[in-house]
């Protein structure tokens, strides 16, 4: 098979370097870890944008025409020193064969090189890999503006991406999962008789090879619509900053609820007792709560819902609203009562403004 990666115009590589790698300023712009030193990456807005992850619309050589809706296209940016650039950068990953360099192209500004080096690769979709630069041709090292690294059984780290609509935990353990599935169960608006009987009709009564094309790798749980995966995809890219904030207060929540009742995993306990912990969070005043670790359990309640909702209705890219569950919940929702010889009319038809193959606009690539 021919090559997936090729180069993007400069100007384009150039308009995704320069809002965010063009500062010259010295002070952080933030901090993830605000007890470690800071890194060069601390001084770069959203550094989390890189590698870029786009829409592929074409340019692999390896890749058909009939193809491109199951990619995504990933823009490898390496930015060198303004003093003393290196001569060659090049990327190597699971992407491809970690024993195969790919090289990057230097961007060049109005005829002059620039600082900026980039080669262009197409993935597919609900993917995740690990990758490193080789500059110079000296020994690989990781991408110093991606936050994202993993650290593998033998204890090397990595730098890491994963493209649109991923399925796996990133950085949440299972039981966080869990507990985040009823937490979010008692949120959304799915749990009237009409609106659970319509979930299990959209999940459970589709043919088969409709599930195997959009609900591949999808792990389901009670009525959930991936906004849980949502939560955790965001977690390991967007908003890591609030990684920390779910790791104190669903040990918090976890460590209460086997306070209130002992006999039962918190999973599986009744909505009561998670009626009664929102009640009690949305206060600020929850018996039990280590106020001295996490200062505002009612913070982190309305944290929870702005996730949880935003995930359960986005794009299904972003890893939530799974085969657009939510988007098809709110088109039989709002679908007009027919007037007799009259069809019935949805004031939600998604599908007219969404690409293929999830909706039916051939013009819009997502």
């Amino acid at each position: 098979m021919a090559d997936s990666y090729f180069y993007k115009d400069d100007q384009d590589v150039l308009n995704c370097c320069t809002k965010y790698l063009a500062r010259f300023n010295t002070d952080p712009r933030h901090s993830y870890d605000p007890n470690a030193p800071l890194s060069p990456r601390e001084r770069i807005a959203e550094a989390w944008r890189f590698p870029v992850i786009g829409t592929y619309g074409g340019g692999a050589p390896g890749i058909s025409a009939s193809q491109t809706e199951e990619y995504n296209e990933v823009i490898f940016v390496y930015v060198g020193a303004d003093e003393q650039s290196p001569s060659s950068v090049s990327v190597i990953g699971t992407f491809e064969t970690l024993y195969k360099p790919i090289p990057m192209r230097r961007a060049l500004f109005e005829g002059e090189p620039s600082r900026y080096f980039s080669v262009c690769y197409a993935v597919p979709q609900g993917q995740v890999h690990r990758y490193r630069f080789i500059v110079d041709n000296a020994y690989p090292v990781n991408d110093p503006i991606n936050p994202q690294e993993v650290t593998l059984d033998n204890g090397a780290v990595w730098s890491r991406f994963f493209t649109d609509a991923f399925t796996s935990p990133l950085v949440t353990e299972m039981w966080e999962l869990e507990l985040l599935y009823r937490l979010s169960a008692e949120i959304l608006p799915f749990q009237t008789a009409d609106d659970t009987n319509f979930l299990a009709r959209f999940y459970d009564y589709l043919d088969r090879a409709t599930k195997e094309s959009i609900y591949a790798n999808v792990y389901r749980m009670d009525d959930s619509v991936g906004e849980v995966n949502f939560i955790d995809n965001i977690l390991a890219r967007e908003e890591r900053q609030h990684l920390t904030d779910y790791k104190i207060c669903l040990r918090t929540i976890d460590r209460i609820l086997r306070q209130r009742n002992p006999y039962t995993e918190p999973s599986k306990m009744s909505r009561d007792y998670y009626f009664d912990l929102y009640n009690d969070m949305a206060t600020n005043q929850v018996a039990g709560w280590d106020y001295s670790v996490y200062s505002s359990p009612q913070y982190f309640l309305y944290l929870l819902r702005r996730h949880i909702v935003t995930g359960a209705f986005c794009h299904p890219k972003y890893g939530g609203n799974a085969g657009a569950a939510s988007w098809a919940y709110l088109e039989e929702r709002y679908t007009s009562t027919p007037k007799p010889g009259q069809s019935p009319v949805t004031l939600f038809d998604w599908r007219r403004s969404q690409e293929r193959p999830l909706g039916l606009n051939k013009e819009y690539l997502g």
